[in-house]
């Protein structure tokens, strides 16, 4: 019997904080489906869990881009030296070991106290505004990049040379020239930031991985390229979605607001019910794979879908679409990934997200939102999902 081929992956969200329906319901008729790519391959689209950890875990399937077929053809390219997130071993095992060290869980929490400091100077600044902002602007937005410029070395004035560009880069609106555009000018601005530790280097990883002398130049710049772009955008959409829903669940947030010591569990169930990559990340076969009695063959290109993998019921048991910060472990979401390629800076977000959802409303225990939920504006147009604005009053 043939299977159906999706042609197009639905993206629809029919409530801001669940993936789309239509999705779900292919979750729900089968873990694996046949998907039909931009270029008439037809691959797979996993929305299982135990799948997906499965392909996520496997040496057998690519992370490299040269390997796949793309949903989004702007995206086609080679793999950049130094971007080991699509790379395969041994060139991503060098890579990555060289920034390992700096992302160890004692090292993250030695970190800890200067994170806390960077929340509360923002916490500060968002009183001072008087009793309205957008909290993407002042509070979500802010706080991963303070953290993230000052962890890779770049000064945080600078950021108007990249952050408008990394918008772009985000962006399914986007077009390939405007795209390409966008890179080569954050390409730019990190090359010159290179030059600039070489002669004057400080105690920041960019320098680190420079005095170190294994990357080249290019590694170095795209590897920096990588922390940015990963190191920011992906808490700021988690820490703004997070916050509206807290929002709309009062008894959610209650808990949260009661109850501290759950702060490190109520994290990793926002990262589970609010998985904010739309789709993604994507793999490709390097030898025939048979996975949840599916043949997957050599050069077939497989889409994860985490936000359905991570709600589940086969393995979130109870009621997997419902927001619970009681919700009982162990949390084995994927939302940082899973294997090799699981997400380096995992605990830095982790830290980042519990001070800054606890923090939060500990200093404004009456924060609500400043206009109607529907007004809101989600980012359904951006890689990434999340809000867009979060207009908020206290």
């Amino acid at each position: 019997m043939t299977e159906p081929i999706l042609d197009r992956l639905p993206l629809d969200r029919e409530n801001p904080f669940d993936p789309p329906a239509a999705i779900t319901a292919i979750r729900d008729r089968a873990p694996m489906s046949r998907l039909r790519f931009a270029d008439g391959h037809v691959g797979w689209l996993v929305t299982g869990y135990h799948e997906l950890r499965e392909v996520f875990g496997s040496p057998r399937f690519s992370s490299s881009r040269e390997n796949h077929h793309l949903l989004d053809p702007r995206f086609q390219g080679s793999d950049d030296p130094g971007n080991f997130v699509s790379q395969d071993p041994p060139d991503h095992t060098r890579l990555r070991k060289m920034l390992q060290g700096q992302f160890t869980v004692r090292r993250m929490n030695q970190l800890s106290d200067w994170i806390s400091t960077i929340v509360d100077n923002q916490l500060k600044h968002l009183r001072s505004l008087g009793n309205r902002a957008d909290l993407v602007k002042e509070f979500t937005l802010p706080i991963p990049s303070l953290v993230i410029c000052a962890l890779i070395g770049i000064d945080y004035d600078e950021r108007h040379r990249f952050q408008e560009d990394t918008e772009r880069l985000a962006s399914q609106d986007t077009t390939p020239e405007e795209l390409m555009a966008s890179l080569n000018r954050i390409r730019g601005f990190l090359d010159e930031l290179v030059v600039r530790k070489k002669e004057n280097p400080g105690d920041d990883m960019l320098s680190g991985l420079l005095v170190s002398g294994e990357p080249t130049d290019e590694e170095a710049s795209n590897m920096a390229l990588l922390l940015l772009l990963a190191g920011h955008e992906t808490s700021a959409n988690m820490l703004a979605l997070g916050t509206f829903a807290l929002l709309q669940h009062p008894d959610q947030r209650k808990i949260l607001m009661e109850e501290p010591e759950i702060a490190d569990n109520a994290v990793e169930e926002l990262m589970r019910y609010l998985s904010v990559p739309h789709f993604g990340p994507l793999r490709t076969a390097l030898e025939d794979v048979e996975i949840g009695g599916h043949l997957i063959k050599a050069g077939d290109t497989v889409l994860a879908h985490l936000p359905t993998a991570n709600r589940d019921p086969r393995k979130f048991p109870g009621n997997p679409d419902e927001l619970d910060l009681r919700r009982q472990g162990p949390h084995h979401h994927l939302a940082f990934g899973h294997g090799i390629h699981q997400c380096l800076g995992h605990q830095l977000a982790r830290i980042e997200m519990r001070m800054g959802f606890t923090r939060l409303f500990q200093e404004f225990p009456g924060l609500r939102l400043d206009v109607e939920p529907e007004e809101v504006p989600l980012r359904t147009d951006m890689l990434l999902y999340g809000v867009h604005s979060l207009p908020v009053t206290w």
